[in-house]
């Protein structure tokens, strides 16, 4: 069998470091790469720091057009927006060129919660084109909604569910930083969270629709409200500064109601250089029900390596899903990849595709 074939779409913080990993791993190769500017035209080894080319094929940085041709690759991983409505052109584009696509999006982890019609579409595509499309990440993806959903697998019967995520946004880029407020002030933060234009952690209601989902439940009524962490001190991180007295995150708060009571809560904390001010990162879901379960690891699940983690090692999961939009809770539970990628993929289904 051939290498697993990857295109890059994005070559920021996550589009760049999910490159990385892949050249790091067996029977898989990047053919190709897209981005905009500056990087237009020159090798994505050069584009990447501390990428190696080693004995590999060079890949020259080029535009959509000229890189998304039919089957071009087995997979293509897009990770340049959070919104659905905003990647949904180009997830199109490369479902009808008969290409799997994997994407950081967050609304994408499950965009039947606030896009329904979007999503409606994006599976009539992949269906008609007989590809699969998948949005994930470490969150939403896996630490506040397939992790809590494969602790209820141990449950007769679940009351309610806390999901709790303490984390750094440090190794996230310049979009991330932007979406969440970093180094505004206090009345900025207010203004941009009334007019509804500071986005802060994107996939509340995503994870809590995956939930719902997976339970059985009937989601009644979702909401969720945001607070600026305001630092004391000056705070860097590689994407993104604080001053002191200004912004360096956000504490995130969402709610799902069933049957007219608040089932699920969600609590979000998340900053720059948490630990610079005495933040101990960490992930806890506490579930009450038959049996209860408490769990607590800490320090948190690194966020930047952990998405793209997740979504290189879903990329032999998609490709073998049946077509159509898949979400974390219709493809078998990721797992690090270890060996050959080769060895995870169902020839049948590359066939049936």
């Amino acid at each position: 069998m051939e290498n697993v074939k990857v295109i890059l779409w994005g070559l920021g913080a996550m589009g760049g470091g999910i490159g990385k990993m892949i050249t790091k791993k067996k029977g898989v190769d990047i053919v190709g790469a897209i981005d905009i500017g500056d990087k237009l035209g020159k090798s994505l080894y050069d584009v990447v720091p501390g990428m190696e080319r080693g004995d590999r094929e060079d890949v020259i940085v080029g535009t959509a057009e000229e890189v998304i041709k039919p089957k071009a690759a087995d997979i293509v991983v897009v990770c340049t927006d959070s919104f659905t409505s905003k990647v949904f052109d180009k997830l199109k584009l490369v479902m009808e060129n008969k290409m799997n696509v994997i994407t950081s999006a967050e609304e994408m982890a499950f965009p039947q919660a606030q896009e329904p019609e979007l999503a409606k579409k994006l599976d009539e595509i992949a269906k008609a084109n007989g590809v699969s499309v998948l949005g994930t990440g470490v969150n939403p993806g896996l630490i506040m909604d397939l992790l809590v959903i494969l602790w209820t697998g141990a449950c007769e019967r679940v009351d309610h569910i806390v999901s709790r995520r303490v984390n750094s946004l440090s190794p996230f880029g310049p979009a991330v930083m932007e979406e969440q407020g970093i180094g505004i002030s206090v009345d900025e933060f207010n203004t941009r969270k009334a007019d509804g234009s500071l986005a802060g952690h994107v996939g509340f209601a995503e994870s809590i629709g995956m939930i719902t989902k997976a339970l059985g439940w009937k989601l009644d009524k979702f909401e969720q409200d945001m607070d600026p962490i305001v630092t004391d001190v000056d705070r860097k991180s590689p994407y993104g500064f604080a001053a002191a007295g200004s912004v360096a995150g956000i504490a995130m708060k969402g709610y799902g109601y069933v049957d007219g009571e608040r089932k699920i809560e969600m609590d979000h904390p998340q900053q720059i250089e948490p630990e610079q001010v005495g933040v101990h990162t960490g992930d806890y879901v506490e579930i009450q029900g038959i049996p209860p379960v408490n769990m607590s690891n800490t320090p948190e699940i690194e966020g930047g390596i952990g998405t793209m983690a997740m979504i290189l090692n879903t990329i032999p999961h998609v490709i073998n899903a049946r077509p159509g939009l898949q979400t974390m809770i219709d493809i078998p539970v990721p797992r690090a990849i270890m060996g050959d990628m080769r060895d995870l993929i169902c020839e049948e289904a590359k066939i049936v595709k």
